[in-house]
């Protein structure tokens, strides 16, 4: 059983998980073109419009399915500092796919950790899949990083899988299984 206290299961120390709302999206749109000076796949630019309207379908989205992006809040400002979903789930096979996004003003202080480890206990305790995937592009260091200190291994690179910025990249393949995780990760109060 969950000891709720002051807390509930989507807020940690550093932040909280909530619906993406429709006001968030000036955050989102900062954050997508902070990707692509990061060197992320590049789209033709969204209008002001095409965020709004992103935002208002997230905020009203059903969220019962195991597909679902939300809000990484810090706890103690209130702002929003980032995203995390899950983008891709196969619930007969058991394993899922994720992505975090950290806004760069928010980097390399906790929170992209924190929200991870709350999104995969959910959907290892709760949603009671077996896997969790993340496709990272090979040269971004940060995340790679990211994903071995959650306890991710590499389990396959794609080599020239992607195209950007003019040239084909690889894509690294990490998974981690939910005993795994739950080694690394145990739960307080469960």
């Amino acid at each position: 059983m969950i000891e709720w206290g002051m807390a509930t299961f989507w807020t940690g120390t550093r932040v909280r998980l909530r619906g993406i709302e429709p006001d968030d999206w000036t955050a989102c749109m900062r954050f997508a073109a902070e990707q692509e000076r990061l060197g992320d796949v590049l789209y033709p630019p969204r209008s002001a419009e095409g965020y709004r309207a992103w935002a208002r379908e997230q905020a009203a989205a059903d969220p019962g399915g195991d597909c679902f992006q939300l809000a990484v809040e810090a706890v103690d400002s209130g702002e929003i500092v980032g995203t995390i979903g899950v983008y891709h789930a196969d619930p007969r096979a058991g394993w899922f796919e994720y992505g975090v996004t950290i806004g760069a003003d928010h980097r390399h202080k906790g929170y992209a950790s924190e929200a991870v480890v709350m999104l995969l206990r959910f959907m290892f305790a709760e949603r009671r899949y077996h896997k969790c995937q993340a496709r990272v592009f090979a040269h971004n260091e940060g995340s790679l990083a990211l994903q071995h200190r959650l306890g991710f291994v590499e389990e396959g690179r794609l080599r020239e899988h992607v195209f950007f910025a003019g040239r084909h990249h690889d894509l690294v393949v990490m998974g981690t299984l939910a005993q795994e995780f739950s080694h690394l990760h145990p739960a307080s109060g469960l």
